[in-house]
């Protein structure tokens, strides 16, 4: 059995796109190759990448062509043709920065406890780099994302995380299928959600690389185009801690949704008269989220709740909201005043 398995869903990229990602691979140092594989599914695209270009590398490429189904269910197509002990899933325009990133995974599935036991991990978090292009300058720069001492344990993005198969297996955790858009985020709070055997690594080794061609990181409006989805992506999360009763979690969800949402619509951005079409469809939606589970926040701990207000104002505050522009409760009225989506 493989010790580690790489799953790349690919829609319409072809091996220009992919061949940096599966070069970094190549060039990985203190580790045997036939310990490690990468399986590559497309999602029902016409643009099919020739297996011929696989054949110099030094590991197992498996390339498969599926019906097109989305990114969520592509990721599940990945994990269904998986044998390795872990697996972790990348993005075919991404790349490993560090030559060592392999090797700091596969020193974390060795770890042992103090009865010499192998425990290694359910799951393991690292920092990872984001590349970021200015338009104006052409300027190319790069930042690390997920410092757990300033954040936390990232749970938004894939990026740089990694898995134990069996433990994804037991619980069944797979990704929401329904979910194309903010995808990520309900698969990583399940996963960190159900295991207390989460490694940290500080040091980057992976690379979120700049696309222009992708809308994410291009489209200045991006997160007021699809911040329902963001709601539909918590509300499917929910959905899975209320079947798998773990009810404070579900409480705690949706109080910071409820609350994350009401900051953001206070800020300037969203207030903005050229941006009133995004926010009636985000309101309207929110409706529909909040009659739904309004509940779970009613019954949360007040002292818990209290905190996750204080830390988001702290957050927002950061960001440049001063002061809100309404009160909770009187946006709240507004909300059930409005007509429900169409």
């Amino acid at each position: 059995m493989k010790k580690l398995q790489i799953l790349i869903p690919h829609y319409k990229e072809d091996f220009s796109i992919i061949k940096p990602l599966l070069d970094s691979i190549n060039i990985q140092q203190n580790i045997n190759f036939d310990d490690i594989g990468v399986i590559i599914v497309n999602d029902g695209n016409e643009v099919i990448i020739d297996k011929n270009n696989f054949n110099n590398y030094n590991y197992e490429i498996q390339y498969y062509i599926n019906e097109h189904k989305g990114v969520s269910a592509t990721r599940n197509a990945c994990l269904d043709k998986a044998e390795a002990e872990y697996v972790m899933f990348c993005d075919c325009d991404d790349m490993f920065s560090n030559i060592c990133g392999l090797w700091c995974i596969f020193r974390e599935m060795n770890t042992k406890n103090s009865n010499e036991e192998n425990v290694g991990f359910d799951v393991l978090v690292s920092v990872f780099m984001q590349e970021s292009h200015d338009p104006k300058t052409n300027t190319i720069t790069y930042i690390n994302r997920g410092d757990k001492d300033k954040d936390g344990l990232d749970s938004v993005f894939v990026h740089g995380k990694a898995y134990r198969r069996q433990y994804l297996l037991d619980n069944n955790i797979r990704w929401c299928e329904k979910l194309t858009i903010h995808e990520d985020s309900y698969f990583n709070c399940l996963c960190q959600t159900l295991t207390k055997n989460i490694k940290y690594i500080s040091t980057p080794f992976y690379l979120w690389k700049w696309r222009g061609e992708s809308v994410c990181r291009s489209d200045e409006k991006y997160i007021l185009k699809t911040y329902t989805n963001l709601l539909d992506s918590s509300d499917a999360l929910v959905e899975q801690f209320i079947l798998r009763k773990k009810l404070e979690n579900a409480q705690y969800n949706i109080t910071h949704m409820i609350y994350n949402t009401y900051f953001t619509m206070n800020t300037d951005e969203w207030l903005a008269a050229e941006n009133r079409p995004y926010r009636l469809k985000t309101e309207r939606h929110f409706k529909y989220y909040y009659n739904k589970y309004s509940y779970l926040m009613n019954g949360i701990k007040p002292e818990v709740k209290m905190q996750i207000i204080k830390t988001l104002k702290t957050n927002f505050f950061n960001k440049g909201l001063v002061i809100e522009k309404f009160s909770f409760e009187d946006w709240i009225r507004y909300i059930q005043g409005l007509k429900d989506e169409q």
